[in-house]
């Protein structure tokens, strides 16, 4: 653990993009977990004698066209988007990771198969698949979960069915193998851990595209729906008034999704870095 720390830090002292990643996703987990007790005003709570309020001292981020408080909102709505997008990577990443290991140790058949379903999933537009999901299961947090772990799988089965067919034949695969663990310790023990780094730095890509997708299907009104706090809600409802110059609506909510999705952007190299083992050499 001691080691692991100070490889930490001095990934994080080496390049500054991650110390400004670590930074904003300390932010986005402290305003997930803080979010409701340091909003100022109830995000739900409506007010028509203050609708569509520029910034001011009152309300920092104005308000909208019920008058609710612009700041609360992006602030309460950091943890749904957040819950949404690392539940869908983490379904996507585990299920994805056991999938593409298996059909890259065992190859055959079930490499041929499993890799005809992944074409045919990589056919489809990806958010017209999730779109195509959400239509199926309703509108729901658990449904827009499970679509984007959906689109999410073809990425980790195709990069762990690489990743394990190269490393299925070196040495201390066989090794083990020769020493009596069956198939199931070789992939659990030998070929996973081995393959995770790889797997961490597609993630953290995944977890930007799963914000976008996210408020993308609640902007169309195939995801969450109002008057829950959500920045893809928040950027439509607020789409209709930006020719009026109320600016504010859509500019808050919108800089919120994009600082989220540049963190985990950023984020990438940065745990690449921490996880490697090769980087401790």
């Amino acid at each position: 653990m001691r080691e692991r720390l100070a490889l930490a830090r001095y990934v994080l002292a080496e390049n500054p993009l991650n110390l400004l990643a670590m930074g904003l996703l300390a932010l986005l987990v402290a305003c997930s977990a803080l979010g409701p007790w340091l909003a100022p005003y109830d995000p739900l709570a409506t007010n028509t004698a203050i609708a569509l309020r520029p910034p001011s001292a009152a309300h920092w981020f104005g308000t909208d066209q019920l008058g609710r408080d612009i700041f609360s909102r992006v602030l309460v709505a950091t943890r749904l988007d957040l819950a949404i997008a690392f539940g869908a990577v983490l379904l996507s990443l585990s299920i994805g990771a056991v999938i593409g290991a298996a059909m890259g140790y065992f190859g055959g058949m079930l490499d041929q198969a499993g890799g005809r379903v992944v074409d045919v999933l990589m056919a489809f537009p990806l958010f017209a698949l999730a779109m195509g999901v959400v239509a199926a299961l309703g509108n729901s947090v658990s449904s827009v979960i499970y679509a984007t772990a959906v689109i999410n799988l073809p990425f980790y089965v195709r990069l762990a069915r690489a990743e394990v067919s190269v490393r299925r034949g070196l040495g201390y695969v066989e090794a083990a193998r020769v020493g009596g663990s069956s198939h199931a310790r070789i992939l659990r023990v030998f070929l996973l851990p081995n393959i995770l780094p790889t797997l961490v730095v597609q993630a953290s890509l995944n977890l930007g595209w799963a914000v976008l997708n996210a408020a993308g299907l609640s902007f169309i009104g195939l995801g969450v729906r109002a008057p829950t706090a959500e920045w893809g809600i928040m950027v439509a409802e607020g789409a209709q008034f930006i020719l009026s110059g109320r600016w504010w609506l859509t500019v808050f909510p919108g800089g919120a999704l994009m600082l989220a999705v540049f963190c985990f952007n950023l984020l990438g190299d940065g745990l690449r870095d921490i996880v490697d083992p090769r980087s401790r050499t």
